[in-house]
Parts: structure tokens; sequence; C-alpha cells
């Protein structure tokens, strides 16, 4: 049997590097790999300092080699945890890591409460953005309810497995112009999903770093009601630009969407908010097209945004159309010369807008790594 280092590096290649969507090898993670005989020493190191990520990485590499190498082959694997250099004057709360490559820009898509349309928002937006001419993704981080691939008609559609570098990829499903992932494609609908926090966060990062998204001018991403595990999974995992929150007029969900908002602009998460959608704003309806019923409140999230110095995006009404085309998957943002259609435009010009002043007057925003959970549980005053 006779190999050398670079079989063994061509064999860590296939490797992602913990919570860093490259592998080994291209995040400069192997520091190092020493050969006596048949006896390999690979000295690497990671910055998520959990045990589950140690053995995880420990076990990649010893079936790596084995598989691609030999199976005769006594594999020691040294993982060190180095902790990225915190800069003088930071918050030594929030640790940011890298960008990820080939996707420009990365919006969160949130809401303090359930029923409020987010997923409608989101969905629309992407065709929205889509139709300007950019490329869109869209990932469905609800992990407990994914409604995203109902939406864009492709239930019954399952990712193919692709290879990329080497390694098995997600091929996220396409229609409208627009690529989406989703725990939908690989659950049973019948089913309810009863899993932990840090079950919902393991798939989680299997949807972000196992997808094959390609060039990305935008990737929406569809969060979860509230301000749980799932939340700081994707601010710890991906580099968040801007988060868009959606909410009703009602005084009640306007509570919670201030939670949301108050969420991001933590110290130790300090996401910046692009501004805040109200949907349902008014009721008008097919007969009287120039009617309009305030049956949730009036201005609510309009007076909210102004309240806490967050740009208003725009209004969508509560009209019938707009809940039938989510359900049939075709939204109404497909529609041409239509009030609806003009409607998501104008939020996703503004949503633009608001980014490009935030990329303009901020650095560029990079992985959230929090490493404790200090100053978590509320609003620093």
């Amino acid at each position: 049997m006779s190999f050398n280092k670079q079989d063994i590096q061509k064999a860590l290649e296939t490797i992602t590097a913990p919570g860093e969507g490259k592998s080994l090898v291209e995040n400069n993670n192997l520091k190092n790999v020493v050969i006596f005989g048949n006896e390999v020493i690979v000295e690497i190191t990671i910055s998520n300092p959990t045990l589950q990520a140690k053995k995880k990485v420990e076990s990649e590499i010893t079936k790596a080699i084995k598989s691609n190498v030999s199976e005769n082959i006594d594999v020691k694997v040294n993982v060190t945890v180095e902790k990225p250099v915190v800069k003088e004057n930071s918050n030594p709360n929030q640790i940011r890591g890298k960008e990820i490559p080939n996707i420009k820009n990365i919006i969160a898509i949130a809401s303090g409460k359930g029923g409020v349309g987010k997923s409608t928002i989101t969905a629309n937006t992407a065709i929205s953005l889509a139709k300007m001419g950019f490329n869109v993704g869209v990932l469905d981080a609800d992990v407990y309810g994914p409604s995203q691939h109902i939406m864009f008609d492709v239930e019954k559609a399952r990712p193919l497995s692709v290879k990329v570098d080497g390694r098995s990829k997600m091929k996220p499903i396409e229609n409208y112009g627009v690529k989406l992932l989703s725990l939908g494609f690989f659950t049973d609908p019948n089913q309810a999903v009863i899993w932990r926090g840090p079950m919902a966060s393991k798939a989680l990062n299997q949807l972000i770093f196992d997808g094959d998204w390609g060039e990305l001018d935008f990737l929406l991403i569809d969060l979860p009601p509230g301000t749980g595990d799932v939340h700081l999974s994707i601010v710890q995992a991906l580099p968040i630009n801007g988060a868009v929150v959606v909410s009703t007029p009602q005084n009640i969900a306007l509570a919670d969407a201030k939670k949301g908002v108050a969420m991001f602009q933590q110290e130790n998460i300090n996401v910046p908010v692009l501004g805040i959608v109200e949907n349902m704003a008014y009721f008008t309806p097919e007969e009287l097209p120039d009617n309009k019923y305030y049956i949730f409140g009036k201005d609510g999230a309009k007076n909210l945004a102004e309240d806490i110095n967050t740009q208003f995006l725009g209004e969508i009404p509560l009209v019938q159309s707009i809940r039938e085309s989510g359900d049939v998957g075709h939204p109404v943002a497909l529609q041409e010369g239509t009030i609806l259609e003009d409607a998501f435009n104008k939020i996703t010009k503004e949503m633009v807008a608001q980014l490009l002043k935030r990329n303009e007057n901020l650095p560029p925003t990079e992985v959230v790594r929090i490493t404790t959970m200090s100053g978590c549980s509320s609003v620093k005053k």
C-alpha cells in the first residue's frame, strides 16, 4: 500500500468545515498531515467549540481517508479549536466569520407571530426580484411548518443530488425563476415534525450548506414565527445583510413584531432591519375595488416603523385572490398589470433601496458566532 500527503488532502476536500460551507482544505482548516507507515495523523483547527462538532469532523475525516485512500490506514485526528480574533472595541459576544461565496445578499423575512402572511410576502417578493432580472433563491427555514414548496407549486418535487468539487450537494428546485430548498421536500405532509431545537438547527444547516445554490443576487430566508433556536441558528450560520419584519396592523401582532425587530437589533446579533411590511392592511371587496375596510386597524405597522425609527416598506391589502393564488402555487406577483403586482413591486423596490443604503453605510455582514448566551433573553436598554 502506497500513499502520500496529496492523497490524504484530496480525500479531505470532500469534507465540509463545521459551519463554514467550504471544505477543510479550501477553508485552511487543515494544518498538517504526518505519515508514519500505515499511520496518518491529521491536524486541523475548527472555530466551532462544541464537542458534537469535534466528534463529527473526526468521524468524517476517518471515513473519508479509509474510503478514498485505504481501509488499512490507522487514522488519528487532532482537533484544535481556534477562536476568531476579536477586534479592539468590538463586542466580545459577537464574533464574525467568513461570508458565503456566490451569494451577494441574504435577507431574512421574519415576524413576531404566526399567521401574518410572512411566507406569502417572501414568495411574492422573490418572484418580484426574479422578474426584475435578479438571480434569486428562497430558503424555507420554517422547519415545523414549511409552505414555500406549496406556494411555488413544487410540492411533489425532490431535490437531486449533484457532485460539486467532489462533494454531494442538493440541487434546489426551480420554478418561476426562483431556486428553492425547503424541509417540505423531505418530510411526510401527513406527519408532524416533532424535533427539539438542536435537531431542527442541524436540518437547517444541511439545507444551507449542502445546497448547490450557484450564483445568487438574493437569498431570501423565510423564518418561522417567534424568536427561538432557528433564528439564532440562522444568524450564526449565515451572513445576513438585513431583515424584513412582516406584521398586520393589529395591536397584538404589532407587539410581537416589535419583539422581532428587537431580536435583530440586539448587540450580539446586530442584523440591520431594512423595514416593516404591513400585510392585510385593509380589505377591498372585488365588487367594490375603491372601498377600503380596515378590519385589523389602520396604519399600525406604519406607526410602529416611525416609533422605532425603522423604514416602512409598504402595505399589502387583504384580497381573496392573494390567498387563492398562494394555495394553488401561482403567487399573485406573477400577474401582469394588476394592483397587487404593483404593490409587491413597490415593496420589493423599497427593500432593495434600503439594502443599498445599508451596504453603502455599513461594512459587509459576516456570519455571527455567539460565544455566550448572555444578552439573548432581553434587549439591552
